[in-house]
């Protein structure tokens, strides 16, 4: 069917409906009660519902990285990771000989 010739249908079958100014019964009580069926929106479970999807993801993450660490080979350094952030951590109380 041409889509110019239903258009042309459309609007003559509109034009050819007089308005009807009478509004269903109780078409406010109904509308109202529709709006109070509506549940009220809950942050913590929209936050609980997020966590929870990015879990996985997070698990597997760390799972990957994990590997990867076990079976990197060495990098030529024989100190452990624990001493190499220590002393990292520790370099500035060790340049002056103070503590803070």
């Amino acid at each position: 069917m041409n889509l110019a010739e239903l258009e042309r249908k459309l609007i003559a079958a509109a034009r050819a409906t007089p308005p009807n100014d009478r509004v269903p019964y109780a078409f406010e009580k109904r509308i109202m009660a529709h709006l109070a069926v509506r549940p009220v929106l809950d942050g913590w479970a929209q936050w609980g519902k997020a966590l929870w999807r990015a879990a996985a993801p997070c698990v597997a993450i760390v799972l990957l990285l994990s590997v990867w660490t076990i079976f990197s080979p060495a990098s030529g350094s024989s100190t452990d990771l624990s001493q190499d952030f220590e002393n990292t951590l520790l370099a500035a109380v060790d340049q002056n000989g103070e503590s803070w």
